[in-house]
């Protein structure tokens, strides 16, 4: 599962079992985190998800932010999942996702409503590439 963590959202994509493609399931409302904690765990629970991939959103020198830092601490806090929690470089994804967009044509509108979502799926095939390549060169 992969996770963009905003202020307001929860973007929330995942793969296929064997790490080939990564799609967007959907962007989530942010509330109190017990509340986020129970709907992630519904949706770990239902599509057998065996980790997490949440995108860091680092500054473009690669120093941390206070988002980083809150970032940080909500993968933390997923401890009770018990699921290994990889965070993952997101510095270019949410640029990269509204450019595809809008290359496509897709209206503003559109763009708003699935933007995290297509962010957190472009943060997941990031770091699936990189270990099914890690795991190729073994």
């Amino acid at each position: 599962m992969g996770l963009d963590v905003g202020t307001k959202t929860i973007g929330v994509a995942s793969c296929d079992a064997a790490w080939s493609f990564a799609g967007p399931v959907e962007t989530m409302k942010r509330g109190k985190f017990t509340h986020d904690l129970a709907k992630l765990t519904t949706m770990v629970e239902s599509g057998g998800i065996k980790g997490i991939v949440v995108g860091l959103p680092l500054n473009m020198d690669g120093s941390d932010s206070p988002r980083t830092q809150s970032t940080r601490a909500f993968a933390r806090n997923l401890a009770p999942l018990g699921l290994p929690v990889l965070l993952w470089d997101e510095r270019w994804s949410t640029m990269a996702v509204e450019k595809a967009m809008i290359d496509a044509d897709v209206s503003r509108a559109k763009r708003a409503e699935k933007v995290d979502a297509m962010a957190a799926a472009h943060i997941l095939q990031g770091a699936i590439d990189a270990l099914v390549n890690i795991a190729d060169a073994d």
